[in-house]
C-alpha cells in the first residue's frame, strides 16, 4: 500500500511538497522487502554523505540504522576536532553535551532517504547524551517512533516487528540486558512466538558487535553474549546485524566462538561515515591485542575472557584472524540484504569508494536458510505477536554461507525461475 503525506501546517500555508511511501508486505514466506539497507555509526560527515548517495541510489525499500546516528553528543567540543569525549574531558561539567540543531541537520540530511522509505532504528552508545538528573537518550526516545507497544515492549529500547517473510528484533544494548531483566524476558517471549511457516527468516540487531576481531572494542559486550547468546542459538536466529566498529566485519557461523552450522551469521557495519576515524587496527595483529581494561563498555560490566581451547588457547587474543572472522575490511560503506525466498538471502556491502566506478561488491555471499541442519523445536502458544502469526510446530533455521564459486549458479537460477531449489 501506497501512502501520501505532507508535513506542516496549512493553516499558515507552510506545508512541505507531498511524499509517499509503500508498506511492508504483510507476514508471508513468499514476499519481502525487494532490498533491505543495513547502515552504522552514520554521522553527518563528507563520508556520510557519499554513504547516503550510495544507499539511494541502491533504492532500498527499507533501512535498519543500527545506532550511533547524528554524533550530535561530540558537535561543540570536536567539530571533527578537539576533545573525543566530551564527558571525559569536561566530567565537572553541569550539562552534558547534546546539540539539538545538529539534531535537525541530520534529520534534513536524511530527508531524501526517509520521506520514502520506512526506516527502523535502535540506540547506541552516542544516543546515551547523559545530561542532569540523570536524564539521558532524550533525543532518541523524542524524536523516534518504533512499534514497542504493538510488539509487546514496554521500553523503546527494545522491540520487534515483520517485513513480509522477515521477523525483525532490535535489542538494546545500553539497557539491562541480563537473563533477571525484562528485555530478557520479553525477547524469550517474542521468539517464542515467532512462527517460522510465516517469517522464516529471524533478523536481530544491536549496536555493538559480540564478535569483533579489530582492536577497538574488542570483548567490550562480553557480558551481554554471555546473558543472551545462548536465546538467540535456540531459536536459531539467521543473521545479527551491528555497528559500533568503524569498519566492515562478516563472521562465518558461530556460537561461543565455535564455527556452528546453527549459529547465526554476525555482520558488522559501523561504517557508514561518523566523526571519528576507520578502525584498521586488528587485535590479531602484532602488539595490538588490548588490555582486558582498554575497552570499558558505556553499560554493563567487564566479562572478558581468556579461551581455554582452540586456536587462541590460553590467550585474550587470537595470533591470527580468528576462525570465525570469514571477510574485514577498513572502509566506508553500507549493506544491501535481499531476501529471495524462505531459504534464500543475497547479503552485499558496497564500499563507497567503488559508488564512483563500476561499483563492484565489496563483499557478497548468499546465505541460505537449511532448518533440517539442526534439531527441531516445537513452540506451544496460542497467542501470536502483533496479530499476525499463528502457532504452530515449526523447526528452527540455520544459516549456511554458500562459496564464491556457486553464486554465478544461484544467481542464474534465481534471475531464471524466481527461485532456487534445494
Amino acid at each position: 500500500m501506497t501512502y501520501y503525506f505532507k508535513c506542516g501546517d496549512s493553516s499558515v500555508q507552510a506545508m512541505s511538497d507531498e511524499y509517499s511511501f509503500k508498506t511492508m508486505p504483510s507476514p508471508g514466506p513468499n514476499a519481502y522487502p525487494s532490498r533491505i539497507a543495513v547502515i552504522g555509526d552514520l554521522g553527518l560527515t563528507s563520508n556520510s554523505s557519499t554513504t547516503i548517495n550510495h544507499v539511494i541510489k541502491n533504492d532500498p525499500a527499507l533501512v535498519l540504522m543500527v545506532g550511533d546516528l547524528t554524533y550530535a553528543n561530540q558537535y561543540l567540543t570536536t567539530g571533527g576536532q578537539g576533545a573525543s569525549c566530551f564527558s571525559c574531558s569536561f566530567p565537572n561539567a553541569p550539562i552534558r553535551e547534546t546539540y539539538q540543531p545538529r539534531w535537525d541537520g541530520w534529520g534534513r540530511f536524511m530527508e531524501p532517504l526517509t520521506s520514502r522509505v520506512p526506516m527502523m532504528v535502535i540506540e547506541g552508545n552516542h544516543e546515551i547524551e547523559p545530561q542532569v538528573d540523570g536524564i539521558t537518550f532524550q533525543s532518541y526516545l523524542t524524536r523516534f517512533a518504533v512499534p514497542s507497544e504493538e510488539s509487546r515492549s514496554n521500553s523503546s529500547f527494545y522491540y520487534s516487528f515483520n517485513a513480509g517473510g522477515a521477523h525483525f528484533i532490535m535489542l538494546g544494548a545500553y539497557v539491562d540486558y541480563n537473563i533477571t531483566g525484562t528485555q530478557y524476558s520479553w525477547l524469550m517471549d517474542d521468539l517464542h512466538r515467532v512462527n517460522r511457516s510465516l517469517t522464516p527468516w529471524v533478523v536481530a540487531a544491536w549496536h555493538p558487535p559480540w564478535y569483533n576481531s579489530y582492536n577497538s572494542h574488542y570483548q567490550e559486550f562480553e557480558c551481554m553474549r554471555q546473558e543472551m547468546e545462548a536465546l538467540l542459538y535456540q531459536y536459531k536466529v539467521d543473521i545479527v546485524f551491528n555497528g559500533h566498529v568503524h569498519a566492515y566485519e562478516r563472521m562465518n557461523r558461530v556460537y561461543n566462538y565455535t564455527l556452528d552450522p546453527c549459529g547465526p551469521v554476525y555482520i558488522t557495519v559501523g561504517d557508514g561515515g561518523n566523526i571519528e576515524k576507520v578502525d584498521v587496527d586488528f587485535a590479531d595483529d602484532p602488539g595490538k591485542c588490548p588490555k582486558p581494561d582498554d575497552n570499558k563498555p558505556e553499560f554493563g560490566g567487564l566479562c572478558h575472557l581468556n579461551f581455554t581451547s582452540g586456536p587462541a588457547k590460553g590467550n585474550f587474543c587470537w595470533s591470527k584472524q580468528p576462525e570465525w572472522s570469514a571477510y574485514r575490511e577498513s572502509s566506508f560503506g553500507h549493506g544491501i540484504l535481499e531476501v529471495v525466498n524462505s531459504t534464500y538471502a543475497l547479503w552485499t556491502w558496497h564500499r563507497n569508494q567503488d559508488a564512483y566506478k563500476e561499483d563492484t561488491p565489496g563483499d557478497q555471499i548468499f546465505i541460505v536458510r537449511q532448518p533440517k541442519l539442526c534439531s527441531p523445536t516445537t513452540k506451544e502458544t496460542s497467542d501470536p505477536p502483533q496479530g499476525a502469526q499463528e502457532s504452530e510446530p515449526t523447526s528452527p533455521s540455520s544459516t549456511v554461507i554458500l562459496s564464491s564459486k556457486m553464486m554465478w549458479l544461484m544467481s542464474l537460477l534465481v534471475a531464471l525461475f524466481g527461485i532456487v531449489v534445494r
